[in-house]
């Protein structure tokens, strides 16, 4: 059975026009990141830092901070080093992360920390703290690019 050039172009146009039309699933990816911060408060409290995001070969400067509230007595400084995974750029991790915790330090603690923004970036983060510093608090941090 012999197809007619015209049907046969036409089978190739429909076939091609189906296929760009579906379009392949784009994944997310992951980078790491590595910041410190400042946190002090009496009740209210205030953190912020700086650090690097590692993305795809290149390094991105990023700022940090934030508020708490809730019990917080002291000042502190944590180191963190983690992973950002669910981005599909290094403006995915711009944005505000929320968590309720509680912790102390006495000149060295450490911890380990999951936050979500609301772009879907998940920060898998472990952290050491140097201070004296004691919190049950609901507290928020903001991540930028610089």
């Amino acid at each position: 059975m012999r197809i007619s050039n015209p049907f046969r172009a036409g089978l190739v146009g429909l076939i091609a026009i189906v296929s760009a039309s579906v379009s392949s699933p784009t994944y997310a990816d992951t980078g790491t990141i590595r910041f410190s911060v400042l946190k002090a408060g009496w009740f209210l409290g205030g953190s912020g830092g700086t650090g690097t995001l590692f993305f795809h070969g290149r390094q991105y400067p990023v700022s940090i901070g934030g508020l708490s509230a809730g019990l917080v007595f002291g000042a502190s400084e944590t180191h963190f080093v983690g992973t950002v995974s669910n981005i599909f750029r290094p403006s995915d991790v711009a944005g505000v992360y929320g968590a309720v915790g509680a912790g102390a330090a006495l000149v060295v603690g450490a911890g380990a920390i999951v936050l979500k923004n609301e772009k879907g970036a998940v920060l898998s983060l472990n952290g050491r703290q140097v201070g004296l510093i004691a919190n049950a608090d609901l507290s928020g941090m903001a991540i930028s690019l610089r």
